[in-house]
């Protein structure tokens, strides 16, 4: 509730953004129509109040003698550092302190299994990342979620499960859908992984980050798809007269 989705899409990507509350957002088939977020600082502060977060002296939060403070990263980038500052201040508007930590990308995407400061490391209270699907197909990208892909120092940080959540029911959601023939049924078990991941909190999906594209009016033949290149169709392309 403290994160405003709709400042960061609009404000920094214009009309290359849309707020959203899943983590699979494409294609429509797969999409879970049962999730919804709201930014509302006035609800979050109540949770807070409710979870026994009272505000000391210094309005940030305290609870059993610890102060609310989390460390949120991301890599070194301008607009990550503008979304970072958003969601700074929603925070420590409502009590939460929060340290922003921005790494070289170089450093952060990279598979170096001896530095904490990579993403599949994740030693801080919050990162930030973009991900995509990559294909039509969402059993790779819903693959993130599953126990086995854990990231962790026994398989050198190399796991796509960086959260390092682990759910049985997920598990036999993502297997069951890699043998499941029937469209339908398949859609809506990815639909059930998603919903999972959203009721746990295992990630807070901020911006669905859309491509924009121009081609002369004169162009034909372009065919834009989400899933390759602007280029895919170059072979027929042609010019108008």
């Amino acid at each position: 509730m403290a994160v405003d989705r709709r400042t960061v899409a609009e404000q920094l990507y214009g009309a290359g953004g849309q707020p959203t509350s899943n983590f699979l957002v494409a294609p429509p088939r797969f999409v879970s129509p049962n999730t919804t977020w709201e930014f509302d600082l006035q609800k979050a502060a109540a949770l807070l109040d409710q979870a026994g977060w009272k505000r000391g002296s210094d309005g940030v939060r305290v609870k059993d003698g610890q102060r609310l403070k989390l460390v949120y990263q991301t890599s070194v980038n301008p607009i990550r550092q503008k979304t970072q500052a958003i969601v700074k201040k929603a925070f420590e508007d409502i009590g939460i302190a929060v340290e922003l930590k921005a790494v070289n990308a170089g450093v952060y995407f990279s598979s170096d299994p001896g530095n904490p400061d990579t993403a599949s490391h994740f030693y801080t209270d919050m990162q930030m990342y973009n991900t995509t699907p990559g294909s039509p197909d969402p059993q790779a990208h819903m693959d993130r979620f599953t126990s086995w892909q854990m990231a962790q120092k026994a398989n050198n940080w190399s796991g796509r499960n960086v959260v390092r959540w682990s759910h049985p029911e997920y598990d036999q959601l993502w297997r069951q859908a890699a043998t499941e023939l029937d469209p339908v049924k398949r859609a809506a078990l990815y639909i059930v992984m998603n919903d999972l991941v959203m009721a746990h909190n295992v990630v807070v999906p901020v911006t669905w980050r859309h491509v924009v594209s121009a081609a002369n009016t004169k162009l034909r033949g372009l065919d834009l798809t989400t899933w390759d290149s602007n280029l895919w169709h170059l072979a027929y392309w042609s010019r108008a007269a």
